[in-house]
């Protein structure tokens, strides 16, 4: 799937999907986001929340100047009826902002999958005011036990799906590295293995549509919730390892870049 196509597809799943994310996060032990949101509890200057789909992480972020912004009308409609504003609608590699308009950029599970990648670095490092911080969750691979290995083959093997084929893969465990690379100090690089709670159908559903699969048919969709059906059951739980990152922007590539 070329880029146009890769991006008509995630416009068109979270216009049909608002919140999904929200939602799924909702099943687990913990909240990832308010995970997320820890690493920004004194930004210094305003919190730009990037791909913020129906904006999770406001809650967590009460006393901050917050602005969301996001491509998908239907996601901020849904953050703006909870509430959850100011709200821009803006591609994540052209933001309506002026260069260093902001203290914190939070990127919660977009980075893997927001295209052209090196162009959305580079605004949030243009957004960024010098010494500004970038804190990003993301997916991780790695942290899976055999029980958790075996419970996401069984998923993937009921949607035969091998993997969700994000366009920046190394936008997860190399994350760190990517953002070095990218002109970043990385002051952080944590995983935590959260625990999703499958004990119904409904949420093994929830589940199948919060994955991206670009080639998944709506009559492959029901026939896995169907066959995941039976698996839910009480005490049915699925691991979740995720990766926070927190760094900052270098003023020494500021300095480099303008020169």
């Amino acid at each position: 799937m070329d880029e146009r196509d890769w991006r008509r597809y995630i416009g068109d799943y979270h216009d049909s999907r608002p919140g999904i994310t929200e939602r799924l996060f909702q099943h687990a032990d913990a909240s990832p986001h308010a995970w997320l949101a820890d690493s920004l509890n004194s930004p210094p200057g305003a919190v730009l929340d990037l791909a913020c789909g129906s904006a999770p992480t406001r809650a967590s972020l009460p006393d901050a100047n917050w602005i969301g912004v996001d491509s998908s009308e239907g996601e901020l409609r849904t953050a703006a009826r909870l509430g959850r504003v100011p709200l821009v609608r803006a591609d994540a590699d052209a933001l309506p902002l002026m260069t260093g308009a902001v203290g914190a950029v939070c990127a919660s599970m977009c980075l893997p999958v927001l295209t052209p990648l090196p162009r959305v670095l580079a605004e949030i490092r243009r957004v960024l005011r010098p010494g500004g911080v970038l804190a990003a969750l993301v997916p991780a691979q790695s942290g899976l036990s055999a029980s958790g290995m075996f419970g996401w083959a069984r998923v993937m093997y009921t949607l035969r799906a091998l993997h969700q084929p994000w366009p920046n893969p190394g936008a997860r465990d190399s994350l760190a590295t990517l953002l070095r690379e990218s002109g970043f100090l990385v002051h952080s690089d944590e995983r935590q293995v959260f625990t999703l709670c499958l004990e119904t159908p409904e949420a093994v559903a929830l589940l199948v549509d919060g994955l991206y699969l670009p080639g998944l048919t709506p009559q492959r969709a029901a026939a896995a919730k169907r066959a995941l059906a039976h698996w839910a059951r009480p005490g049915r739980r699925l691991e979740l390892p995720l990766r926070r990152v927190v760094a900052e922007r270098s003023i020494d590539h500021i300095t480099q870049e303008y020169a």
